[in-house]
């Protein structure tokens, strides 16, 4: 029979309990260093930081510090703030009374309402009730927000009724307080207020609220976090420089050092079930492709490097082109569907709006031409890794006698075999990618031999809704 674990319900069986009150950095402490200690995994489904960015996080908990992440859009700043719940307790309890704003620590209350209730009632009177670490955390995008968001402000119908402006219960508490015992996190850090990030500042330095200049004195118990952009956060003006001296420590993130790292990044993010009733068979070059574009996109003159290239961009086309595969296992039947260069067509929609241009040098080019250009030297790329250069300039000449041929997204794989005979070398080549003898694997290598040879500038190309025409003009 299993046993029923009744939790103490009043704050005389709360003390009798053993319950030991904790601030929460220590209570994070506790947490991490046992986790640590027993050898257990800390951040789930982080990849490509354990040797960077993971032990930063680990001596900053430790140190008990507020935390600044620093680093460009889609580098799991956010991911990584909020993996931190996973080291307070699984519950903590509070005083379960009417009126009191905030879940005050049984043993600590921080309200005059709190106090006042443990003074005037007797500990069997007063209820406990359980507050779960997934609500003990707290994020808000700093565009936008203003000072009664997260610190606060005057309630005009509690000074109409008599209350004091500098009472404490003349206030409406913003999400700080309210997250008093919880962790706070702040997106976009320079994009705050001004008046916000002194309030901020107040905070952080002593750890009590202050509402238009009247402070209410409160041990406020939060850890606090910040995300930002290093080419904003390091703008003059834009954090001041009070605040930024009162973060513990600034915890530098980055992009995959290595184009493995990120496929693997890219396959978890996405998500996908490539089995089912029309399942995909993805080559390994495919993905070295798809995740290559982000390599590019983050080294072109032609995108904003201070914005960064997300690992969005990856994620989201891998879906597409995996998409494009699926779509044409349904409509033609085959099982299991592989998908191709021209499945790549389709990578506009997808990618469009996730490239900031470089307006200095791009200038002259459309966002579509831009990502063209980053789509065929990332194939180059891939190509020259897998391919042998001994023999693409007899490919060429073949192409230079009017060959023409023509592939596309909806072609059936078996027809490849036959519009390859024009080009045996073609066909052959091929063969280095993948010795598979399945036709749709051979469909997905002979279009990623045609698409390197144009990406080498030794064949032409033109394109329209998914079909591929290479030639030599």
């Amino acid at each position: 029979m299993a046993t029923t674990i009744t939790r103490p319900a009043t704050l005389r069986e709360l003390r009798q309990s053993g319950w030991v009150s904790k601030p929460v950095k220590r209570e994070i402490y506790d947490n991490f260093m046992r986790m640590l200690s027993q050898d257990e995994e800390l951040f789930p489904g982080i990849i490509g930081y354990d040797d960077t960015v993971i032990p930063e996080i680990n001596i900053a908990l430790i140190a008990g510090h507020d935390m600044l992440f620093l680093g460009e859009k889609g580098q799991a700043k956010s991911r990584l703030m909020r993996l931190l719940v996973r080291f307070l307790d699984e519950e903590v309890p509070y005083l379960d009374i009417p009126g009191v704003a905030v879940h005050e620590d049984p043993c600590k209350p921080i309200t005059r309402a709190g106090r006042d209730a443990v003074v005037e009632m007797s500990e069997d009177e007063i209820p406990i009730a359980w507050w779960p670490r997934e609500q003990r955390y707290a994020e808000r995008l700093a565009p936008g927000t203003k000072f009664a968001d997260v610190i606060g402000e005057i309630d005009p119908a509690k000074l109409a009724g008599g209350v004091s402006m500098s009472a404490e219960d003349a206030l409406h508490f913003g999400l700080i307080p309210r997250m008093h015992r919880g962790i706070f996190a702040i997106n976009e850090l320079p994009e705050l207020d001004e008046l916000v990030q002194v309030g901020l500042f107040n905070i952080l330095e002593e750890r009590d609220v202050q509402i238009r200049g009247y402070p209410v004195r409160f041990d406020i118990d939060v850890m606090i976090l910040f995300s930002a952009n290093p080419a904003t956060y390091n703008r003059s003006g834009k954090v001041i420089p009070q605040l930024k001296d009162r973060i513990g420590s600034a915890i530098h993130t980055h992009y995959p050092r290595e184009r493995p790292v990120g496929i693997e990044i890219m396959e978890q993010e996405a998500g996908i079930d490539l089995g089912g009733e029309y399942p995909v068979v993805v080559p390994y070059f495919m993905r070295e492709i798809i995740e290559q574009m982000s390599v590019v996109a983050r080294k072109s003159k032609y995108i904003d490097q201070q914005s960064g290239v997300s690992a969005r961009f990856s994620i989201a086309n891998y879906r597409a082109m995996v998409a494009s595969a699926r779509q044409r296992g349904a409509v033609l039947g085959e099982r299991p569907s592989v998908p191709r260069i021209s499945d790549l067509g389709h990578l506009y929609s997808s990618s469009l709006g996730k490239l900031e241009l470089d307006m200095m040098s791009s200038h002259q080019m459309s966002e579509r031409q831009v990502l063209e250009a980053i789509m065929a030297e990332a194939i180059r790329d891939v190509f020259h890794e897998y391919v042998e250069r001994h023999g693409l300039a007899e490919i060429a000449e073949i192409f230079s006698r009017g060959v023409k041929i023509e592939v596309g997204d909806l072609l059936p794989s078996a027809t490849y075999a036959e519009r390859l005979k024009r080009v045996p070398p073609a066909w052959d080549k091929a063969f280095e990618v993948n010795a598979s003898n399945d036709p749709a694997v051979r469909a997905s290598c002979v279009e990623f031999v045609l698409a390197g040879l144009y990406a080498s500038d030794l064949v032409s190309r033109s394109q329209h809704h998914g079909r591929m025409v290479y030639e030599v003009p």
